[in-house]
C-alpha cells in the first residue's frame, strides 16, 4: 500500500475524531473529505470503505471511554465519584434509559436510513435544521440552568433527552447537537449536557458499530489492515483531543458558533454539488 493511501488514513481518522463528538454531524465532514475528495472506495471497495469508517468511529468512542473513564467505572459499582457514593445519583439506569429511544428506532428504521436518507441533500436538510436547533437552544434555554451536574439528571429528564437524541437518526443532524440542545432547553447547563451526551454515546455507538462491523466483517481485507489501524489510532488520538476542548469550550462560546459553522458547512456542500 502507497504512503499516500496510508495518508488517507490519516486524514480521515483525523476527521473522524475531530468531528463525531462536535455538534457539528461527522456524516457531513466524511462526506465532503471521503466521497468527494480522497474517494477511499475507488481502492478500498465500497463495502470495505464503508467498514473502514466504523472502524475508525470506534476509535472516537474509545476516546471517551479513556476521557470519562472514572464515571464509566462509576455506573457500574466500580468507582466512586469523590470517594462519596451517597451523592452519587447518576448511575447505568440513567443511561440506558437515554438510549433506549434511539436504541429501538435505530434498529426499526434502520433500513429505511440506510436506503433513502443517506444523500447530500438530506445531510444539508439535517445540518441547517439542526443549526437553529442549536440556536434555538442559546437563546431560550435558562439563563441560569437548574441542572449542573449529571447527579441532578432525573430519569424523566434523561428520557426526554433520549427522545431528542432520535432526531439526529436522520444523517447530518448530529448527535451531539441533538442531545446537548435538547438537555440545554430541558434545564442542564452546556458542560453538564454534553457530559451526558458523551456517556450515552458510548453504549449506542458501540452497539450499532460493533454489529455493523460483524455483518460487515467478511468484507474486511488483510491487505489493508495497515490503512484500518493507522485510522483506528488516529482518530482515537484527535478524539481524545477534540472531546477534551469541547468540554472546556462549551461553557464558554455555547452551541450558537457550532450553528453558524453548520450552516457554511451546509452552503458549502451545495455550493460544490450544484454549481
Amino acid at each position: 500500500m502507497e504512503w499516500f493511501e496510508l495518508l488517507k488514513a490519516l486524514i480521515l481518522g483525523f476527521v473522524e475524531g475531530m468531528t463525531e463528538f462536535a455538534p457539528v454531524s461527522s456524516t457531513g465532514h466524511m462526506i465532503i473529505v471521503d466521497d468527494m475528495w480522497l474517494k477511499t472506495q475507488e481502492f478500498l471497495g465500497s463495502s470495505s470503505a464503508n467498514t473502514f469508517k466504523i472502524v475508525i468511529q470506534l476509535g472516537s468512542i474509545l476516546a471517551v471511554v479513556v476521557v470519562m473513564w472514572k464515571r464509566m467505572l462509576s455506573l457500574i459499582g466500580l468507582y466512586k465519584i469523590d470517594g462519596k457514593a451517597v451523592t452519587q445519583r447518576f448511575n447505568l439506569g440513567h443511561v440506558i434509559v437515554g438510549i433506549i429511544p434511539a436504541g429501538v428506532f435505530g434498529v426499526l428504521l434502520e433500513d429505511m436510513i440506510d436506503t433513502h436518507l443517506f444523500s447530500i441533500n438530506t445531510v444539508v436538510i439535517g445540518l441547517i435544521i439542526g443549526a437553529f436547533l442549536m440556536i434555538i437552544a442559546d437563546k431560550f434555554g435558562p439563563k441560569k440552568p437548574s441542572i449542573t451536574s449529571l447527579d441532578q439528571i432525573s430519569y424523566g429528564k434523561a428520557l426526554k433527552i433520549g427522545l431528542v437524541q432520535c432526531i439526529s437518526l436522520w444523517p447530518g443532524f448530529s448527535r451531539s447537537g441533538a442531545t446537548i440542545s435538547g438537555g440545554v432547553l430541558l434545564g442542564l447547563d452546556h458542560k453538564t449536557a454534553a457530559d451526558f451526551t458523551f456517556i450515552m454515546a458510548v453504549p449506542i455507538m458501540a452497539g450499532a458499530s460493533g454489529l455493523s462491523l460483524i455483518k460487515h466483517w467478511d468484507d474486511i481485507n488483510p491487505d489493508h489492515f495497515m490503512f484500518y489501524a493507522i485510522g483506528f489510532v488516529s482518530a482515537f488520538v484527535f478524539a481524545l483531543i477534540s472531546i477534551k476542548f469541547f468540554l472546556k469550550l462549551i461553557s464558554r462560546v455555547k452551541l450558537t458558533p457550532f450553528a453558524i459553522y453548520r450552516i457554511v458547512l451546509a452552503i458549502v456542500l451545495l455550493v460544490v454539488l450544484y454549481m
